[in-house]
Order: C-alpha cells, then structure tokens, then sequence
C-alpha cells in the first residue's frame, strides 16, 4: 500500500474533535506511555542490585539466569500484552481497554517492590509487561484516529517522545533514590491516570462506526491473516521488528554493560547513561513528524536505520573501559531512536483499516520482541559466547542493517 493511499484513507477515518479533548486526549496517552517508559527501564537500572539482594553471593552466572529471567519475561508480557490487548481493543473498545491495561501494569510495578523472592518479582514483571504493552498499542491506535490529519505526524511524533521521557525519569529515579523497593511506588502514578480516564476520555468514534459495520462472518484474526492484508503485516513486521530487537536490547542491558567498564560502584554512570538515553530518545522523537514532512517516510526510515547501525558499531566495538565519550555516543544514537519511533509509529497503523486496526498494530510492534525475549532469556550464554555484554549487545544491534535493507527494498514512496 503506497503511502499517498494511506494518507486518503486517514482523512476518511478522522472525525474532527474539539481543541479542549484533544488536549485532554494527548496529556492522557502522553503520560500512560511515559510511565510505561519508566516502568519499562526501572528494573534495568537496578537490576544488578535487586538480583544481588535477592541471590545474595551467588555465582556470576546464576546472577546472570536470573536477571535474564527477570527482563525476557517482562519482554514476553509485553509482546503478549501488545497482542492480546489489539485484539481486545478491536472488539470492546479503545477507551475501556486503555483504562484497564495503565491499571494494570500500575498495580504490578507498586506489587513488584514487595517481592521478596525473583520468581514473585518475575510474575509481577510479566504483568507489568503485559499492560505497558496494551497501553502503548492502544494509545498510537487511538491518536491515528482521532486528531486530524493535518498534524497527525507532529503529534504522533512527539507522543513517542513520551516512551523516552520514563527512560530518562528511570535513570533520574536511580540517580536520586538508592532504595529500588521505593522506586517501584512509582506505580500509583499509572493507577492514578487510570482512575481518572474513566471520566474524562471518549471512546473513538471512528472504532464505534467501524464496529456497526463489521461484518461478523470473519474474525478480526482471521482478517488480520487475510491475503488481502499479508503483504502489509509482513512489511510492517520486520521493519518495526528489527528496529525494536536492537533498541530492547540496547534499553535492556547498557546499564548493566556499563556497570561492567567501571571497576567500583557505577550508580551514577547506570543512572547517568539511561537520562542520556532518554534525553536523545526525547528529542529524536519530538523532531520526528517534522523529519517525515522534510524527507518523506522512506527516507527518513532509512536515515534512522543507518544511524543506529553505524553508533552501536562505534559504542559497543571501541569503548573498552568507562570515559564520557560514551555519554555523547548514546545521546545521538538514541536520538534517531526517538525519530524512529515516532516515524515508524505514525505510517504502521495506517496501513490497516480501523476494523483490525489495533490487532495489527499490536502484531507489528511486538511481534520483534519474542526474538528479543527469547535471546535476553539466555543472556548469561550470549555473554560468555560473545565476549562480554558490549559484544552481545551488538550482536543484536545488527537487526538494523536487515531493517535497512527491507526499507530500501521497499516500494517508493509515491508522490
């Protein structure tokens, strides 16, 4: 599908709002997706001291199992969550779903910081993966919906800053708070959104027209399989896939690889190059719709690509030791971080029709992380096998060259 048609189909979607909830609209996606950025990252950055309190002097690969387990399952919540909560958004709604999944992983992050054994704290993080993937599938569904075309990119754009902006509260929370069971009460901030979108959001109107006319001789699956859409799940899959497997791992374990270059303590720099992480993810992501009316989708995914490709090579395959050059090198590869998020989070739902819409969003975005959760699983051997962490890392960042490639081989943008 040419992205000229997407652009006419979205204008056929759009039902214009007022100024007032559109405000009220963004403020809500805005700081559920933020949060879940946070969620997201808090346990990476105090990941070494969690699973040391929790193992106490165990052996350097028990503590690396155990800390693969921690993250891949939040990862496998994620992806399910992303899943399920399409299909389920699809089929009751996207304001009760929304609702439900920022509650939902609210309740998990406070529960998380009360575990006393990693299985407990495993289960919690699975749970809290599963709502912050539905928060995120379902607040990009919703603002293609609603806000008007016009400047739709800008304000998809910059609501992708919002995932960077938990990362960089992360690292600030680690930064200031050495406790990690008090850094998870950070979860009554989400249960708290939650509780007052039910007042304040509507649900979509282009979702409740497009339900009166769903034909319901097909499943929303069945449909979303269909020979009619394979082409663009398939494009959509692997573009968001590759970029999402480098970036997860990246999030996952920078801090823990950067605890490794410095031979004391290293609280500050874990804390330190997680704000710059979310600083650049910030600022790409807020530049991003202005980036696409610049250079147009196509080309715009194929700087982002080159760019994280090229900075991972130059930080984890030249940096043997700690110095600050590092924190200027995750600043700019995050920053095209960002811009791919928002780049990518604009043009993927709009390959769909609103019927299955949120399903297939969920599809694409988080199909990449069963790769990415299964790998983090075996950390502990990937280490050992590669290296060292930097070596692993990398590895995986080698996703964007095949990112790269579908996008250049991908249809033209059409004029």
């Amino acid at each position: 599908m040419s992205t000229l048609t997407i652009k006419q189909n979205s204008k056929a979607d759009s039902i214009e709002l007022g100024s007032g909830y559109l405000a009220i609209l963004f403020v809500s996606c805005f700081l559920s997706s933020a949060l879940g950025g946070t969620v997201s990252t808090l346990m990476s950055v105090y990941l070494p001291v969690v699973v040391q309190e929790l193992l106490g002097s165990g052996s350097g690969n028990e503590l690396n199992y155990i800390s693969g387990y921690i993250n891949a399952l939040f990862i496998f919540g994620w992806a399910l969550g992303g899943f399920s909560w399409g299909v389920v958004s699809d089929s009751i709604g996207r304001k009760k779903s929304l609702i439900l999944a920022i509650a939902m992983y609210g309740l998990f992050t406070i529960l998380t910081g009360t575990m006393n054994t990693w299985w407990g704290i495993v289960l919690c993080r699975f749970l809290s993966g599963f709502g912050v993937g539905g928060v995120l599938v379902i607040g990009f569904t919703l603002m293609s919906e609603v806000w008007p075309q016009r400047s739709r990119p800008v304000y998809v754009g910059i609501l992708s800053i919002s995932f960077p902006v938990g990362i960089f509260s992360a690292g600030l929370i680690n930064y200031i708070v050495s406790d990690w069971r008090q850094a998870f009460w950070v979860g009554l901030i989400p249960l708290t959104i939650a509780f007052v979108c039910v007042w304040l959001l509507k649900e979509s109107a282009v979702w409740q027209k497009s339900k009166e006319q769903r034909i319901k001789t097909q499943s929303i699956v069945g449909l979303l399989f269909s020979k009619q859409y394979r082409k663009q799940l398939l494009m959509g899959s692997v573009i968001f896939g590759t970029m999402l497997i480098g970036l997860w791992a990246i999030f996952s374990w920078l801090p823990t690889w950067v605890q490794t270059l410095v031979s004391a303590d290293a609280q500050k720099q874990r804390g330190l190059s997680m704000m710059f992480l979310g600083v650049g993810g910030l600022s790409g992501g807020f530049f991003s719709g202005w980036l696409v009316k610049l250079l147009g989708q196509r080309k715009s995914m194929i700087l982002c690509f080159s760019v994280c490709m090229i900075l991972s090579l130059v930080l984890f395959k030249t940096n043997n030791q700690f110095s600050n050059i590092i924190f200027p090198e995750i600043l700019v590869l995050a920053i095209f971080f960002g811009a791919s998020q928002g780049v990518l989070s604009s043009y993927i739902p709009q390959l769909f029709p609103v019927s299955l819409r949120a399903t297939a969003t969920g599809f694409c975005f988080n199909i990449g992380r069963l790769v990415t959760g299964t790998a983090v699983l075996f950390i502990a051997v990937l280490e050992s096998a590669f290296g060292g962490y930097g070596n692993a890392i990398f590895t995986f960042s080698l996703t964007f060259l095949i990112g790269l490639l579908v996008v250049l081989l991908s249809k033209k943008e059409s004029t």
